[in-house]
C-alpha cells in the first residue's frame, strides 16, 4: 500500500534545526496544571490542636509555681514546662514541652526563659520539677482561746 513512497526522504524544512531526544521527550512530560496544589491539600490536611483554656484553679497552682521559681532563681532551678506554640498559618496549634533550667522570670513581659527559649506565660499548661516534690506537712494545734482547732501547711 504504501510501498511508493516509504523510501522517499522526508521533505523538512532545512530552515529549522531538529530537535534532540530530550527536547522532544520534555514535551510529553507531566506538568502541575494547578501550582501549588498538592502542597495546599498537605497544609489542609495537617492537624492542628486546640488551646487548652486553664481554669482559675490551674492558673492559680502555675502561679504558685512561678513564684517559688523565681524566688530560687538564682539556684537554677531544672523544670520541664509544657506550652502551646500557636500556628503561623492555620488556627490551632502544638504542644511542645522543654526541660532545662529557667534563667529568666518577666512577669511584666510575661515571659519565662528557659534554655534561650523565650516562653509566654499565659501559653504555659504545665510546671513540673523536683523542687515541686514538697513535703507537706500538717500542723494541728489547739486555740486556747476559743477551744478551736486549726491547723497550718508547711512546704519545704
Amino acid at each position: 500500500m504504501y510501498d511508493d513512497i516509504i523510501d522517499i526522504k522526508y521533505p523538512f524544512d532545512l530552515g529549522h534545526k531538529r530537535m534532540s531526544n530530550y527536547e522532544r521527550c520534555a514535551q510529553f512530560m507531566p506538568f502541575s496544571a494547578l501550582v501549588g496544589y498538592k502542597e495546599a491539600v498537605i497544609e489542609t490536611a495537617r492537624i492542628t490542636d486546640k488551646k487548652i483554656i486553664l481554669d482559675e484553679e490551674t492558673k492559680e497552682i502555675l502561679d504558685n509555681k512561678i513564684s517559688l521559681i523565681k524566688s530560687k532563681l538564682s539556684l537554677k532551678p531544672v523544670v520541664s514546662i509544657t506550652y502551646f506554640v500557636p500556628d503561623k498559618s492555620k488556627s490551632g496549634g502544638s504542644y511542645k514541652s522543654i526541660k532545662g533550667i529557667i534563667k529568666k522570670i518577666d512577669l511584666y513581659k510575661g515571659i519565662i526563659v528557659i534554655d534561650d527559649i523565650k516562653i509566654f506565660i499565659n501559653s504555659i499548661i504545665d510546671i513540673d520539677g523536683d523542687m515541686f516534690d514538697i513535703v507537706w506537712l500538717y500542723l494541728v494545734w489547739y486555740n486556747l482561746n476559743g477551744g478551736i482547732y486549726e491547723s497550718i501547711i508547711i512546704k519545704w
